[in-house]
């Protein structure tokens, strides 16, 4: 069954009957099944083993903690932990007014929710979850459904770090770009000139960015996202209740300190940023040694290591916080706490359930050879040189949505997309390869699988099928433009040119969305 078109059976089921039956940890464990009975010829004593062997390798890897995963998972406990603590020092509340008597409208309050999903870069699962708990007080308060929220954060995550040569994401797609240009002898640029060099190429990174802006600014609402923005503006209700409990979301009233200050929310986010960035700066030092470029630095690093440093820190100074309420302003009574840390505990449990289903199906997906399977058909076909950027861009889009990691995707469709195009047409290599990394992005953006929209969903307090839904048209519609540019790309041998047509179509559509938002 590995690397065959039966590899495909567990994502498309898993996905398929996510948008079918809204129910996110039934269908991911369905498509866990599935996978496992495939893996081992419908065995059921052997698949069940698989099954608890993938569980176990999420915490133990080759015979010691899987560090990454259970740091993530530490950080998102952590992050739950500091969120409770801000609502009890009064921090959100105190930040929510000042917000509402500076940040005017919903139109801002989106506005600014979009700049800082550009401006914090350095990370993509730091971006969705610091950008969430900065901008949640400051939606609600305007009315701002937590799906457009989602939206916006998702959407300005990975598309900026993908472009950003001083990330975790740029550390990382440089590195492949150094071994591909060293492989095939190229010395004309290095790896760091090319990756800058295909920063306008990645046309789905800048329509998507552009569509954030658009969106916000000019309030169009497409699909589903109409009904979840309608009932924000009309009654208040920034989410879906029907669907039970929010991730991220404090599951009761806990006691908020009238006397708290903004400074109570803003010190602990910034806290958090110069935590995580300083010890990821100096993780990556520590490992690169004397010498070392920033490059090296975060190529590097570990993030997850950053990210629980990062969220040790703002706990323990979200806490003398809350000592202070406590002890000098007598707001809040001190058994609080106790009950304020498991609240923030269990806000994250429904998003940890899904992210360990979600890794579960990407490493049995992964054994199945899936992303194999779909690279071996560009490698075998003989499509029109002049097709082959567009042709990346959808698989890369396709190959991202199935197996949820656009990382995993990066890894085996760039030396791919360079192997092919160094010998086929080598003008078009740096084109090729940006389409793989637009495509990527695309594709884990669609996806209910991957990590980044769970978490993305997660910073935003919105439940996962929500936000997976509601985004699908945007996505779509920046992808659609994008294979135009690409086609127009590969048949003209110009990037610019591809762009203007891109953005131009952009123009066409945002006009048509606009007419019919107003009549609509």
């Amino acid at each position: 069954m590995e690397g065959t078109i039966y590899s495909l059976i567990p994502p498309v089921v898993a996905i398929v009957m996510v948008l079918l039956t809204r129910k996110v940890l039934l269908s991911l464990g369905v498509g866990i099944i599935s996978a496992a009975l495939l893996l081992e010829q419908f065995s059921p004593i052997e698949s069940l083993q698989t099954l608890v062997n993938s569980f176990y390798t999420i915490f133990v890897s080759d015979g010691a903690i899987n560090t990454w995963n259970v740091y993530i998972l530490l950080f998102l406990l952590l992050l739950g932990m500091i969120t409770a603590f801000i609502t009890v020092i009064g921090g959100s509340r105190a930040f929510g007014e000042w917000a509402l008597r500076r940040v005017k409208t919903r139109v801002g309050a989106q506005i600014v929710t979009a700049i800082l999903g550009v401006i914090i870069f350095i990370d993509d699962y730091f971006n969705a979850l610091a950008v969430g708990q900065v901008s949640r007080p400051l939606t609600d308060r305007h009315n701002v459904s937590r799906a457009k929220l989602a939206y916006i954060i998702d959407s300005t995550s990975a598309p900026i770090c993908v472009v950003s040569p001083i990330s975790s994401w740029g550390a990382y797609i440089i590195g492949i770009i150094g071994t591909i240009l060293t492989y095939h002898h190229i010395s004309d640029y290095s790896s760091f000139t090319a990756f800058i060099q295909m920063i306008p190429m990645n046309y789905y990174v800048i329509l998507s960015i552009l569509f954030v802006f658009v969106t916000a600014t000019c309030n169009i609402n497409i699909g589903p996202m109409k009904k979840h923005e309608l009932r924000a503006i009309q009654t208040g209700q920034t989410f879906s209740t029907e669907r039970g409990k929010v991730p991220g979301e404090l599951k009761e009233d806990l006691p908020v300190s009238q006397t708290g200050s903004v400074l109570g929310l803003i010190v602990p986010i910034m806290t958090l940023i110069v935590a995580t960035v300083t010890s990821m700066i100096y993780l990556g030092y520590q490992e690169s040694g004397s010498g070392a470029t920033i490059l090296d630095v975060f190529a590097n690093t570990d993030p997850a290591a950053a990210l629980l440093y990062g969220g040790i820190v703002t706990v323990v100074i979200t806490f003398l916080f809350f000592v202070y309420e406590v002890s000098v302003k007598k707001a809040l009574p001190f058994q609080v706490s106790s009950k304020a840390s498991w609240q923030g505990i269990q806000s994250m449990l429904p998003a940890i359930y899904i992210l360990i289903l979600a890794w579960m199906i990407v490493d049995l997906i992964d054994q199945l050879e899936t992303g194999t399977f779909l690279a071996s058909i560009i490698e075998q076909s003989n499509f029109s040189v002049a097709l082959l950027p567009v042709i990346l861009f959808i698989l890369a889009g396709i190959m991202a949505f199935s197996t949820g990691t656009s990382w995993g995707t990066f890894g085996l469709m760039l030396p791919i997309a360079g192997q092919i195009m160094v010998i086929v047409e080598p003008s078009l290599l740096l084109p090729s390869l940006a389409a793989v990394l637009a495509g990527a992005v695309f594709g884990d953006h669609c996806s209910p699988i991957s990590d980044t929209t769970i978490l993305s969903s997660t910073g935003a307090g919105c439940h996962h099928i929500d936000h997976v839904v509601t985004q699908l048209p945007y996505a779509i519609i920046a992808a659609i433009l994008s294979s135009v540019g690409y086609i127009v790309l590969g048949v003209t041998g110009s990037v610019w040119f591809g762009l203007i047509i891109s953005l131009l179509l952009f123009g066409l559509i945002i006009g048509f969305l606009i007419r019919y938002s107003k009549h609509s």
